[in-house]
């Protein structure tokens, strides 16, 4: 599988990234009362309103699905030989226009149609679900927590009960990336609450500082194989 992150997230980068998305969560829930973050709310919520003889309503529920579909194939596509020949840093624009999106949807005005920013999110949610799908050697989520959950409680397991050494940091680490979605997403509760709409910038500053994380370590990197190639000169 072609992909637009070819290095695996360290803890600090997947700890922010898990941040934004327990608070994007709780920001579309507490002003809006959805979950944009994944889609599965909105596949039962349609079949509700279809089965109940609600089509606009049902037909208001696929727009979100077809953002977070939209955005899963933009990052896809980003991965494609023939872009990758185009785009030289795909990772650094699709976290570009993150931070872009959601500061446009802190700026919008009040009586914004409520469409504008769930679809807006979700679609943000599915960049971000589609490239950062590795923590050191493991998969995890960044927009979702029952995945990390459960590889937290099996880890956690394996260590206490096994004493299996490896089980150890891999607990360790998802122990954080679950905790900082719950951090996240309680500040988004009490942001939200308080700013409304524009609260949502919270997130973006968070996917600012992501950012410089990736372009430190990809100059880090850079440093280190020209350190190397100089030497073996």
């Amino acid at each position: 599988m072609v992909t637009i992150h070819r290095r695996t997230d360290n803890l600090p980068v997947g700890a922010l990234l898990a941040s934004v998305g327990g608070f994007l969560d709780a920001f579309t829930l507490v002003l809006f009362q959805v979950f944009a973050n994944l889609q599965s709310g909105n596949v039962v919520l349609f079949w509700l309103q279809m089965t109940s003889w609600h089509w606009w309503a049902a037909a208001l529920r696929l727009v979100p699905i077809g953002a977070f579909v939209l955005g899963v194939l933009v990052v896809d596509l980003l991965g494609t030989p023939r872009l990758m020949r185009v785009v030289r840093r795909p990772l650094r624009l699709v976290v570009t226009i993150e931070i872009v999106l959601l500061a446009a949807v802190a700026t919008l005005p009040a009586h914004a149609p409520v469409g504008l920013s769930t679809v807006t999110v979700a679609f943000v949610a599915a960049l971000q679900f589609s490239t950062f799908t590795t923590l050191h050697d493991a998969p995890y989520a960044t927009v979702m927590t029952s995945g990390n959950l459960r590889q937290w409680i099996v880890a956690t397991r394996r260590w206490l009960v096994d004493r299996d050494r490896t089980a150890r940091q891999r607990s360790q680490q998802y122990g954080v990336i679950v905790g900082s979605f719950t951090v996240g997403a309680m500040i988004g509760v009490i942001c939200t609450r308080w700013l409304g709409q524009p609260a949502i910038a919270v997130a973006a500053g968070l996917l600012v500082v992501v950012l410089a994380l990736l372009v430190r370590e990809t100059r880090r990197l850079e440093r280190r194989s020209a350190a190397a190639a100089a030497g073996t000169a």
